[in-house]
């Protein structure tokens, strides 16, 4: 975990403020970013952090505020294997995505 993302996340939980934590738990193919890979999302959706950017990470936000209302973590299967016209999904694999609450 970067620095700043854990500075923050222990920030937040100094506080008392609510953060979702997305972590890349397992991929297959070829994917932006690789297992451990993080993104730590704020109440307000800002985030610090990345899972790969571009609409597979857009998909992960979805979820992700999905958890910061209701706290149920998730597991989010990012598939970038089907060619979508105007979409970004270039890479060709899977992600497993395991998006949890983590502190508020």
């Amino acid at each position: 975990m970067s620095r700043e993302l854990f500075g923050e996340l222990r920030e937040a939980q100094r506080r008392g403020e609510p953060r979702v934590l997305a972590t890349v738990a397992e991929t297959l193919g070829s994917t932006p970013r690789k297992a451990g890979a993080r993104l730590l999302l704020r109440p307000d959706g800002s985030f610090t952090g990345t899972i790969g950017g571009g609409c597979g990470e857009a998909e992960v936000w979805q979820d992700a505020m999905e958890t910061m209302r209701d706290g149920q973590p998730r597991m989010v299967v990012v598939d970038l294997t089907q060619p979508v016209d105007g979409d970004d999904k270039i890479c060709g694999g899977i992600m497993r995505v395991f998006v949890e609450r983590v502190s508020g």
